[in-house]
């Protein structure tokens, strides 16, 4: 990667995204930057001034207030660090929307698919033409992101899809659920299957179209699996949490991803979880954890 590097962190202000905002700012020089974001300003500008304390000798960190649901200031960002910086050279995208299993999945759906997929869209449509060669653009995901936790019927939306495409199947699960039909058409009630399928399909999508040349450049655009992490985002939903790692803990190998100078061409667009890429066809429809789930 460049002299003078850029990277990025969205939902940068707790959890994992806090603790890979750190991890760069460790790993980073002091003439790199590190551009922690989040919505609200008091926790953006709370976890940039913690994070340069702990690492503000080893790079540059500074916090911006992003919301990542509007997708035209994704892409202001974007356009404004092609103009100072000339690109960026990491991207993690981490925004999350949280989600509890008490919670009416329809009443979430709105904001859980803006914050998770039509962010999702817009950061690889916005940074992945600013992205400088040999850069990571990397969208953190789950293994629940393999088609195979999707009904069959429902496989064609996303295998081999354009980013176009995959944008139509997220509306159309959008709209399902509203209707009230999502469950007929074979969609999953737990609204993390087909929004994590979705994520990795996009990625896929866009990387397929960029393999080539990103190949030949060093350049890395695919979505991570963290493995279970605990955070209060994921502590509702799990009863055992003695495997969970920390953060800190989870965030080691997406970095190691990040700064990796040996780059396998095999992970070009794939899922990678702790190094490895996980079969796309992969996965169980997860009727039982449906069940337990108000619609």
């Amino acid at each position: 990667m460049n002299a003078s590097r850029i990277a990025l962190v969205t939902g940068a202000n707790q959890g994992l995204g806090r603790a890979l905002a750190e991890g760069l700012a460790a790993r980073m020089g002091p003439d790199d930057l590190v551009l922690l974001t989040g919505r609200s300003h008091q926790r953006v500008s709370d976890a940039a001034r913690e994070v340069a304390e702990l690492h503000g000798t080893r790079s540059h960190v500074e916090g911006r207030v992003l919301d990542v649901t509007d997708a035209e200031a994704i892409a202001r960002l974007a356009d404004e660090l092609r103009a100072r910086h000339g690109g960026v050279d990491v991207v993690l995208s981490n925004a999350v929307a949280r989600l509890l299993p008490e919670d009416s999945q329809a009443e979430r759906a709105d904001e859980f698919i803006d914050v998770s997929n039509t962010a999702t869209h817009a950061i690889l449509r916005s940074f992945g033409p600013v992205l400088r060669p040999g850069g990571r653009l990397i969208v953190v995901a789950s293994s629940l992101g393999t088609l195979g936790h999707l009904n069959p019927r429902l496989h064609h939306l996303f295998d081999g899809a354009s980013l176009e495409q995959v944008e139509y199947a997220v509306e159309s699960w959008r709209s399902a659920v509203h209707n009230k039909t999502a469950e007929e058409a074979g969609w999953p009630r737990w609204l993390n299957v087909p929004s994590k399928v979705a994520q990795v399909a996009a990625v896929r999508a866009v990387a397929a179209e960029r393999r080539e040349h990103d190949l030949a450049d060093g350049t890395l655009i695919a979505s991570v699996c963290p493995g279970m992490v605990d955070t209060a985002t994921s502590r509702p939903w799990f009863s055992d949490f003695s495997r969970a790692q920390s953060p800190s803990e989870a965030a080691r190998a997406v970095l190691d991803l990040v700064f990796t100078e040996h780059l396998d061409p095999a992970l070009h667009g794939e899922l990678i979880r702790f190094g490895k890429a996980l079969p796309w066809p992969d996965g169980t429809p997860p009727v039982e954890q449906d069940r337990l789930l108000r619609p």
